[in-house]
């Protein structure tokens, strides 16, 4: 019999492979939001085995359906991206709210999920950081390459140094060793000199 844990993960795939837009990984394809939580839980796995359960949870719905709002639906400006990062973390939170309520979990632990999806007292809440720090490393291994041919270099560097600055000393001790192109490691050295 499934756990709540896990029919809770397997309800957030289950959401998350509705997305319509989708992404290939060694040959195979994926609906894009999908691919992204196997991912940061692989990577959840590697920098963190010990993770909490809030924790591995939070990682699994960061993007819960994220494509239902579109950036193009917002401003394209700063202000804008802002506010759309600030409407999809209430979004996530209350889409996985929602789903850990139908499988069982109490009010403590949905409120733990939910505060962590919100990025609440980053850099002073220890699992709010890991989250973060996950999440930067999962953007830096596998988007950042592709994000950077979109971009000009300058540009580059400043998402590399926001990044960098949303990260924990251990977060950035990983993020070194990431197996970088050589052009995506000099524009990271770039922007860290």
């Amino acid at each position: 019999m499934e756990s709540k844990f896990e029919t809770a993960i397997r309800l957030f795939d289950k959401a998350n492979s509705q997305d319509p837009f989708t992404e290939t990984s060694e040959g195979k394809e994926y609906p894009k939001e999908l691919l992204y939580a196997i991912r940061m839980t692989d990577k959840l796995n590697s920098f963190e085995p010990n993770a909490s359960e809030a924790v591995q949870l939070a990682v699994r719905c960061q993007h819960i359906c994220r494509w239902t709002i579109a950036r193009d639906s917002y401003e394209m400006n700063r202000k804008g991206y802002l506010t759309w990062r600030k409407d999809l973390a209430k979004f996530h939170a209350k889409k996985a709210a929602g789903i850990m309520m139908e499988v069982g979990y109490d009010e403590y632990q949905i409120d733990k999920v939910t505060f962590l999806l919100q990025k609440k007292q980053l850099k002073r809440n220890k699992e709010t950081q890991l989250l973060e720090d996950v999440a930067c490393l999962v953007f830096l291994e596998y988007y950042f390459e592709k994000f950077s041919k979109k971009y000009a270099e300058e540009k580059l560097i400043d998402i590399v140094q926001k990044t960098w600055a949303k990260m924990s000393e251990n977060g950035q001790g990983a993020a070194l060793k990431l197996n970088f192109s050589k052009g995506a490691l000099t524009l990271v050295q770039r922007a860290l000199t």
